[in-house]
Formats: structure tokens, sequence, C-alpha cells
């Protein structure tokens, strides 16, 4: 499937979905965000230095702004910009800024890799359990590094990541459970390569949480928890932790 071709499914899933579509008010919808919230502020309070002490943030790929709104409503001070592929998906953000009583500083329909503002612009920058659609990794990196204060911050929150040789098993299985919008997992030496090309130092944090895992996958992460080898072998999801020089 071309690039054009996954952008557009991603693109409409949103303006077609029978529960996320910006006239749907539906109540599965706040109750699926809300139990992905308890893992975003999870990763949250593991950089939370890094937020408290930035003037302005990004989130890239932030659907309908909820994990935007939440940052918003920690640090008020702080200007947040929320970026999302799909106008429909940005188009309901106002529902997140209803229930947490905040309003989002800027609102962007845009790709992960054509950023509408100047280089340097952004201190910090959050991606939650997003970045494994963005497919032009190399060029979303180079906007990245653009658009980042020199020292800034950008992490990857929970992305489902693995190593080359398992990616094809990988990828069959998170497509198997959710079929209706491409997915993929990120070959973790692939990104940090990446992020070299692009002048950006990457570290990883493996992130094994069993918060929110079915019953199979609560067994599976409890046992990565206590093997840092399995983590870096087999399949896991991963904070990326990316660094522009000053």
């Amino acid at each position: 499937m071309k690039l054009e071709e996954k952008q557009k499914i991603e693109i409409d899933f949103w303006k077609n979905s029978v529960t996320e579509n910006p006239e749907s008010d539906s109540i599965e919808n706040i109750i699926g965000k809300m139990a992905e919230a308890a893992i975003f502020l999870d990763c949250l309070r593991n950089f939370e230095n890094v937020f408290a002490q930035s003037k302005t943030i990004l989130e890239l790929g932030g659907g309908q702004g909820w994990a935007s709104s939440i940052v918003k409503k920690i640090y008020p001070e702080i200007s947040v910009t929320l970026t999302d592929i799909s106008e429909f998906a940005i188009a309901s953000a106002h529902k997140w800024e209803h229930i947490f009583q905040v309003k989002i500083d800027e609102k962007l329909a845009c790709k992960s890799y054509e950023i509408p503002t100047e280089d340097s612009s952004y201190d910090c920058i959050f991606v939650f359990a997003a970045a494994h659609h963005f497919v032009a990794h190399q060029k979303t990196l180079k906007e990245i590094k653009r658009v980042l204060t020199p020292g800034g911050h950008c992490f990857y929150f929970y992305e489902p990541s693995c190593i080359a040789y398992l990616h094809k098993m990988a990828h069959w299985r998170v497509n198997r459970k959710r079929p209706e919008v491409p997915e993929d997992v990120l070959i973790y030496k692939q990104i940090q390569t990446l992020a070299s090309e692009a002048e950006l130092d990457c570290s990883l944090n493996f992130y094994p949480s069993v918060i929110r895992r079915g019953a199979f996958e609560t067994i599976y992460y409890s046992v990565l928890n206590k093997s840092r080898l399995l983590q870096r072998l087999l399949p896991c999801t991963i904070n990326y932790h990316f660094t522009s020089p000053k």
C-alpha cells in the first residue's frame, strides 16, 4: 500500500468512525481514551521535568487532542499545540477541551513531516502511540529536528517495537487486531539510525507496561518486565527519547 493510500485511510477513519467522527458523542470513545490516559500519565511522570521546564509543547499525531488537553490541564502556563493528519480528528478537540476545562493554544491539521511552523518553535514534542502510523520516519525525524529548539526534547511514547527479524510476525499480529486502519511496529534500531542521520540523539526506555492489557498480554509483559534481555529480543512497547544538540 502506498503512503498516500495509508494517509487517506487514516484521515477518513476520523470522518467515518461511528464512535469517533466529529458528530459523535460516544461514551465508548470517552471511556476508551481515558483508559489510554492512565498509560499516558504513567509515561509523562517519567519525564515530567522536561515538560515542566518547557515553554512550548507540540503533540504530533494527536488525534482528537485528549492527550494535549491533559498536558494543558497539568501545565496551564505552557503553550500547547495539537496536530494530526486528519482535520476530522482535530474537529473533535473541543470535546476534550470541554471535559478537561482547558483551551489548547493552537490546533493544526498537518502531516508529521510537514509542520507549518518556523524553525526552533518548540521546546518539547511528544507522540503517544501514534508514531507507528507515520510511515515516513526519515522525513518526520528531520522535521522534528527542524522545529525543535536547540537542546529540545521529543518523545515517542508507548510505541510497539521490535527487532528487524521479528517485524513481519509483529506486523501481522497488530493488523489482525485492528484491521480497519493500517498498523505498523517500529524497528527500534532503524529508528535510532534515522534519528542519528537527522542529527538527533535517541535513547530507548523499554516500557513493558501491563496497564490496560488483556489476559495473555498481561502475562507476556509481566515476563518482559523481569528481563531486560527479553525486552530487547521480543516485541515490546518502548518510549523513545530524542534530544536536539544545543
